[in-house]
């Protein structure tokens, strides 16, 4: 998937969306022009990409071998409470830092 973002700003463009279209198409994917001062297709970016990337997970999970069974894979859980390696590290930083805020 190609996006062009900052699409308001056409007077500053260095690729044409005619030849970005080009480029996209030879390369067998999908391109979008996006711009967040305007709001044009964000949301339509985030999905499409999500949409992507699922199809071709589902695509590769029913195109394995005849032994493996036809369904996704299962996923794993993350565990995303405040004793995390993650918040650990970003409650340091802001106590190093002098923030408070979290």
């Amino acid at each position: 998937m190609l996006v062009g973002n900052k699409a308001d700003l056409s007077h500053l463009r260095a690729v044409s969306a005619d030849d970005a279209k080009a480029f996209a198409k030879r390369e067998n994917t999908f391109f979008m022009e996006t711009s967040a001062l305007q709001s044009l297709n964000m949301e339509n970016a985030f999905t499409d990409v999500l949409s992507q990337i699922y199809y071709v997970v589902r695509r590769k999970a029913l195109c394995s071998s005849a032994n493996e069974p036809r369904t996704l894979p299962k996923g794993q859980a993350i565990n995303i409470s405040s004793n995390d390696d993650v918040s650990i590290v970003k409650k340091r930083n802001v106590v190093q830092d002098g923030m408070i805020d979290y």
